[in-house]
């Protein structure tokens, strides 16, 4: 993790990538549009800046799908989380 500071109107992006999952760096406005969240994140993998994620290749984040989930008891601040389409949802 880093040590940044999330304030309340920011969130954490976790992002999963050909089987790996890493974090952004940085923290993103949580009322970011999904393009927005989508072209943060593309950028990023492409720079090889994301934590835990090794980049080879073309990235393209169309069929991905922005899950957001608010501060709460189970977690300290807001979180966005960036995942391939399932089949099942």
């Amino acid at each position: 993790m880093n040590n940044y500071r999330i304030l309340p109107h920011e969130a954490r992006v976790n992002v999963t990538w050909r089987g790996q999952n890493g974090d952004l760096l940085e923290p993103v406005p949580y009322d970011a549009s999904d393009r927005e969240i989508k072209e943060w994140v593309a950028e990023a993998l492409a720079g090889d800046s994301v934590a835990g994620i090794r980049t080879r290749g073309r990235v393209d984040l169309q069929n991905f799908v922005v899950d957001r989930f608010p501060a709460g008891v189970n977690a300290p601040h807001n979180r966005i989380f960036l995942r391939p389409k399932t089949p099942f949802g």
